[in-house]
């Protein structure tokens, strides 16, 4: 099997691992959305929002680090020890400090209820002990036993949130015995509190479940490797703190701004966005241990061109189909009273697609170890994300913070692509890659705001763009299904 069609393969099953557990996390949002004012609405995204930063600054940038040492180093044992040991001790820290000043750190934070904040914290610690037992899995191309796992994850959690926010309420309702403790928890617990200890539940289950694994790594700590690594990683730490503020900033700062009703209907819309990130996640859980492993191949860098184009291609259609369907796909996943969002969807869409070609450009800088280039686009990012956000929200609300999210991708890939050529030249077709785009994002725009609810019309637009891709790709189609 050619390494590229090992990669589709490989992506394929780890698309079924982000794929499935995101599918099910945007069903859920229906349940939320049902079951939750916007305000409070707000609260869970708050939460959410502070386990991204959470996680981001506390991984230390190991995670790629992992990658990108293990696939050069002849002493791999010693790389799996030493960042997971480094791991542990971080997030015991972790737990001791937050743990000792939860109070005070809840009312620094903004959160509505400390609880909210020291549930955050266990969910961080398991998250966190599980994130090398995860690349393991990656780097060593088990991706069934991965997937495996993430789907119990999601499944466990789905289970839990079905159970608090749907069952209990309807065995109330309908004089089903339940424990007189379960009924008084229930009654006395604000709904919201129910979402995070479902995703305590389910990190918990996953840590135990990943935990025998976790005895086979050993306990060689190596200082010198530990500081080689931190050095390649700390950079991508930064970057990954200025993505998530990319990601989640424009929510905290609407709801101080304008409203934390304007802000839930704005955070609920926003995940209609989440289908574009299921692809963009499903492909770089396969593509970024490919790069590592490829690297020194011969053909890697028209590997890496393919495989950006095909990215292009498979996240543009995504972009449109999701755009013509928008109100039926909706219907599923929120509950009306937050339809006021939805014409942020093309924007964000198109943003998360540009995020997704920039992951693609980033493998010039990890494997040349510049990865001071990726924190340095990053907080570029973020620093746009911030002003663009300040200004223009006084004045046009959450329709500010889609367009800074996509100028803010957008320079972002400008800024890798241009560097890209000057340190790791890969004969990227760019001309095609931006055809591509723009001609999905033009039908977009044109069945949302001309055509939109008018299926048939939209639906043609559809099929002139798979058209458009096989008259111009189908050598290459008939290229990658050649046995």
């Amino acid at each position: 099997m050619s390494s590229l069609k090992k990669f589709f393969k490989d992506t394929i099953i780890y698309g079924v691992a982000a794929v499935l557990p995101r599918a099910i996390n945007i069903l859920l949002t229906r349940l939320h959305t049902e079951k939750l004012e916007s305000a409070k609405f707000a609260e869970n995204t708050w939460y959410f929002v502070f386990a991204a930063y959470f996680i981001a600054f506390l991984t230390f940038g190991l995670e790629t680090a992992f990658f990108r040492f293990f696939s050069k180093e002849k002493e791999k044992g010693k790389i799996v020890s030493t960042s997971f040991i480094t791991l542990i001790a971080s997030t015991l820290l972790f737990l001791v400090v937050l743990l000792t000043f939860n109070n005070q750190l809840s009312y620094l934070l903004g959160f509505d209820n400390p609880i909210h904040l020291k549930i955050l914290t266990f969910v961080t610690a398991f998250d966190l002990l599980v994130v090398i037992p995860y690349a393991y899995l990656r780097v060593t191309n088990r991706p069934i036993k991965f997937a495996f796992y993430r789907i119990s994850n999601i499944i466990i959690y789905a289970f839990f949130n079905l159970f608090f926010l749907w069952f209990i309420p309807y065995a109330i309702k309908n004089g089903i015995t339940l424990p007189s403790s379960i009924i008084k928890f229930h009654q006395t617990t604000p709904t919201v509190v129910f979402i995070f200890i479902a995703n305590l539940i389910a990190s918990f289950v996953t840590f135990l479940m990943l935990l025998p694994s976790m005895f086979k790594f050993g306990f060689g700590f190596d200082k010198k490797i530990l500081l080689r690594m931190l050095t390649y990683g700390v950079p991508i730490m930064i970057g990954g703190l200025a993505y998530t503020t990319n990601e989640n900033l424009d929510k905290l700062l609407l709801g101080d701004m304008i409203g934390k009703d304007q802000m839930g209907i704005y955070a609920a819309c926003y995940k209609l966005g989440v289908f574009m990130t299921l692809y963009i996640t499903a492909f770089k859980l396969g593509a970024e241990p490919y790069f590592f492993n490829q690297s020194e191949k011969v053909n890697a860098k028209q590997n890496y061109a393919k495989i950006l184009t095909w990215f292009t291609i498979i996240g543009a259609f995504f972009m449109l189909f999701v755009v013509v369907y928008i109100d039926f796909l909706a219907s599923f996943i929120i509950a009306d009273e937050y339809f006021g969002a939805l014409a942020i969807v093309p924007i964000i869409l198109l943003a998360n697609l540009l995020l997704g070609v920039y992951n693609n450009l980033s493998v010039w800088y990890k494997l040349t170890d510049k990865t001071k280039y990726g924190m340095y686009f990053s907080v570029i990012g973020a620093f746009i994300t911030v002003v663009l956000n300040l200004v223009f929200i006084p004045k046009y609300g959450f329709m500010a913070s889609a367009w800074a999210t996509l100028i803010a991708y957008a320079s972002m890939t400008l800024l890798s692509y241009y560097y890209g050529k000057k340190y790791y030249q890969v004969p990227y077709k760019m001309n095609k890659v931006l055809l591509y785009i723009i001609l999905s994002f033009g039908l977009s725009v044109l069945s949302y705001y001309q055509f939109k609810s008018n299926y048939y019309i939209s639906t043609l637009f559809i099929l002139v763009f798979i058209s458009f891709i096989y008259f111009n790709e189908k050598n290459e189609i008939k290229t990658i299904f050649k046995k």
